[in-house]
């Protein structure tokens, strides 16, 4: 699962639907849209996806969410499955105002757990030797020492995937069974002793887009009459986390990240 179909910026909307929404939105994208070519190869749709978020100990890219700063930004490491020769994704995840912008590098497996422990990145790296590479990568961990981030969660769900078949401007994917758990170490793996649930059994409809909202995407939320609202998986997961007391954090945070984001 080498290939790279992220939208470098976009707009997204997130709801939450039922199982049986889902099968009928699923019905209504087909018209419009194709599996994309992980999803196609599935009998339902649906393949895994796992994260290993990066935080610092203050938590403050949570806390960012939780206080609604316009300009934040998510540290992941995304994967796919325990092949030891299957890549890792370093992504920075960046929200200015309303829109997303995501920067990625697809990284040597072997070489993840070096550079989440401070190691600093170079072509060697790579599965894809390119400049965007490479500079996504050196920003990734710059921001990465700067907040003092390490390994907080790990997050896993299994998502539904629909594009466009010319290109990928347009995207409707559904998430489900997202599902978290503690992981402090730089481990790849998608085992889960004891995750939680941090929205039940509720499935997550996210709408991307590039340029304008598709008239069908409209049609989509007036049928179900959805509302739009913020559904952060690892944010979610880590407010369980806390209720739990399985993590802890001050009350705010001494870092700001817009403040780090000019330097990076």
């Amino acid at each position: 699962m080498i290939s790279d179909q992220m939208q470098a910026q976009r707009f997204e909307r997130k709801y939450f639907i039922t199982p049986e929404q889902a099968l009928q939105v699923r019905s209504f994208a087909s018209a419009y849209l194709e599996p994309d070519e992980h999803s196609a190869t599935r009998p339902d749709y649906a393949y895994p996806v796992h994260s290993l978020y990066l935080d610092s100990e203050a938590l403050a890219t949570y806390w960012a969410f939780v206080q609604c700063e316009k300009r934040r930004f998510k540290l992941r490491v995304r994967y796919y499955n325990d092949d030891p020769e299957s890549p890792l994704f370093f992504e920075l995840k960046r929200r200015e105002g309303e829109c997303i912008l995501k920067q990625r590098a697809i990284v040597r497996r072997a070489s993840g757990a070096a550079l989440l422990d401070g190691q600093w990145p170079g072509p060697e790296h790579l599965v894809v030797d390119q400049p965007r590479h490479l500079v996504a990568l050196e920003r990734f961990c710059r921001l990465m020492h700067r907040l003092h981030a390490r390994p907080v969660a790990h997050v896993a769900y299994s998502r539904e995937a629909w594009t466009r078949p010319d290109n990928n401007s347009v995207r409707l994917t559904v998430d489900r069974l997202v599902r978290a758990e503690v992981q402090t170490e730089p481990v790849f793996s998608t085992e889960m002793s004891d995750p939680i649930y941090p929205f039940n059994d509720q499935q997550i409809l996210e709408l991307k887009f590039t340029d304008r909202f598709p008239h069908w995407f409209n049609e989509i939320v007036q049928h179900f009459n959805l509302v739009s609202t913020g559904v952060p998986k690892y944010c979610g997961s880590v407010a369980l986390m806390e209720e739990r007391g399985e993590v802890q954090s001050p009350r705010g945070r001494s870092e700001r990240l817009a403040d780090l984001l000019k330097f990076c």
